[in-house]
């Protein structure tokens, strides 16, 4: 077994990006002082299963789709280069997806019990991210093709799982935790939007018309930097809503580094010199997380 192809194909820096969801729904609940930490446990591992299923399933679909092909810049895909077998990688996706959904069904039943309306709820909405997951690149008509994946990611990455585990936790749901739901969200989607405008070439001699694709690189551009901004406006307007502290001020710390990764979006042309701010835009969510949730606790 090639390890090393695994490792990669497992795409593990993308994890922390996966877990800034249920650290903001988290600590939204923990500031009312409703904080689970099982829930906590469970719903990050069902996340991460998730994320690893959703990035084998795309190192598959495409490159029987067409995407990952000589013209792609970016990390080398398993599948494309050989290093992973069609057959191998479909067993790992049956696997992750049927460990997403055991860990997601003890989750419920730990927080919110068998039989229960909620439970339902929660069951179809996990099983409606395990199809996502696959369905973005892998299935026979991929969403991600025709430019839907930036709404999926917007509503797993952000409401779903923002506001999902804050309920979990919370046992109920307030309007006003939609605002950092849309923070995330928001952060996701524009990790996948650099992504996309990466692979603009490569992708349209695929077909797979994302919407950099379809709008081009300087529209692109723009859309990024309204996701960034409404992203961070949507986290100080939730801040507006609280008792004023100094403290709750402590998550603008993080603005610059959103702004140093739209500037490198904007004036690097290059694939290869975009695709290092994936990562730091992943990573930057995460900190945005952290010292979000400590400046409303």
């Amino acid at each position: 077994m090639n390890l090393a192809a695994w490792v990669s194909a497992l795409r593990l820096r993308t994890l922390p990006l996966a877990l800034s969801s249920i650290g903001m729904g988290s600590f939204l609940a923990a500031s009312i002082g409703r904080f689970n930490g099982i829930v906590l446990l469970l719903a990050g591992l069902t996340t991460v299963f998730l994320q690893i299923l959703s990035n084998l399933a795309n190192d598959y679909g495409d490159t029987v789709n067409g995407a990952d092909s000589e013209h792609r810049v970016g990390p080398i895909r398993a599948v494309q280069s050989g290093a992973i077998s069609i057959a191998a990688i479909k067993s790992a996706i049956v696997v992750f997806g049927v460990l997403s959904f055991f860990a997601g069904l003890l989750l419920l039943y730990l927080s919110v019990g068998f039989g229960s309306n909620a439970f339902y709820w929660f069951l179809g909405l996990g099983l409606a991210s395990i199809a996502a997951a696959y369905a973005y690149t892998a299935s026979n008509r991929p969403y991600g093709y025709i430019g839907l994946g930036d709404l999926f990611v917007l509503v797993f990455f952000g409401f779903v799982g923002v506001v999902g585990t804050y309920f979990l936790q919370a046992g109920g749901f307030s309007l006003i935790v939609l605002l950092p739901a849309l923070s995330v969200g928001l952060f996701a989607t524009a990790v996948l939007n650099v992504n996309n405008i990466r692979d603009i070439e490569s992708d349209r001699k695929a077909g797979k018309m994302s919407i950099p694709a379809r709008i081009g690189r300087k529209k692109a551009v723009t859309y990024h930097w309204i996701l960034l901004l409404v992203g961070m406006l949507a986290a100080v307007l939730y801040v507006s809503q609280l008792d004023f502290k100094p403290i709750r001020l402590l998550f603008l710390l993080s603005f610059p580094f959103f702004v140093i990764n739209g500037i490198a979006v904007q004036r690097k042309t290059g694939p290869g010199e975009i695709d290092p701010y994936l990562k730091q835009l992943a990573l930057t969510t995460f900190v945005f997380m952290l010292v979000f949730g400590l400046s409303i606790l």
